[in-house]
C-alpha cells in the first residue's frame, strides 16, 4: 500500500478548519437549544436580544439595519426572526416618522425582564465547553481575527467580485 503524501494529508475532512468550525457550531447550536427552551427563544432570537439587551442600557431602541449589521444577517433572514419576537411580545418595530424606510427595534418590558433569566446562560455554555474562562478568551479572540481575514480576502480575492 503507497503511503499517503503530504497533498493528500491536507485534503482530508479531519484536517479542515471549516469542518472543525461547522461541527463545533452545530454542537453549540445543540446546547444553546436545550438552554434556551425555557427562555422560549432560538439562539438566533438570543442573538437579537443580546443587542437589544446591550443597547438598551446606552442608547435604546436600534435600527434594523445597524442591528442585521451587528449580527451579520440581511434582511431577509433578520425580518421573520423580529416579525416572531414581536409576536411573542418581547420587542415592537417603530417606522421612524421621517424616514418610513428606516425602522428601529426595542424591548419591550417583557422582553426587558427575560435578560435577568437569560444571564445564566454564558455561565452554562462555558461550564459545557470544559474550558476556562481564559481559554474561552482567548478562542474568541482568535476567532475573531480569523473571521477578519477571511472577511479582509474575501473583499480582495477575484471570487469576492
Amino acid at each position: 500500500m503507497a503511503s499517503t503524501s503530504s497533498t493528500d494529508e491536507y485534503l482530508r475532512l479531519d484536517r479542515q478548519i471549516c469542518f472543525s468550525l461547522n461541527a463545533a457550531s452545530r454542537a453549540f447550536g445543540g446546547v444553546y437549544r436545550v438552554l434556551l427552551k425555557d427562555l422560549g427563544l432560538t439562539y438566533p432570537q438570543y442573538l437579537v436580544m443580546l443587542v437589544l439587551w446591550e443597547a438598551a442600557d446606552t442608547e435604546g431602541p436600534v435600527p434594523v439595519k445597524r442591528l442585521g449589521e451587528r449580527l451579520r444577517l440581511d434582511s431577509g433572514t433578520l425580518s421573520p426572526l423580529l416579525k416572531r419576537l414581536e409576536a411573542n411580545g418581547l420587542v415592537h418595530r417603530e417606522r421612524s416618522a421621517t424616514d418610513e424606510r428606516s425602522v428601529t427595534i426595542a424591548l419591550t418590558d417583557a422582553g426587558a425582564s427575560l435578560k435577568t433569566a437569560a444571564a445564566e446562560v454564558p455561565r452554562q455554555i462555558a461550564a459545557a465547553t470544559d474550558f476556562d474562562l481564559e481559554e474561552i478568551e482567548t478562542l474568541r479572540v482568535q476567532l475573531e481575527k480569523l473571521t477578519n481575514a477571511l472577511d479582509g480576502w474575501a473583499g480582495s480575492s477575484p471570487a469576492g467580485d
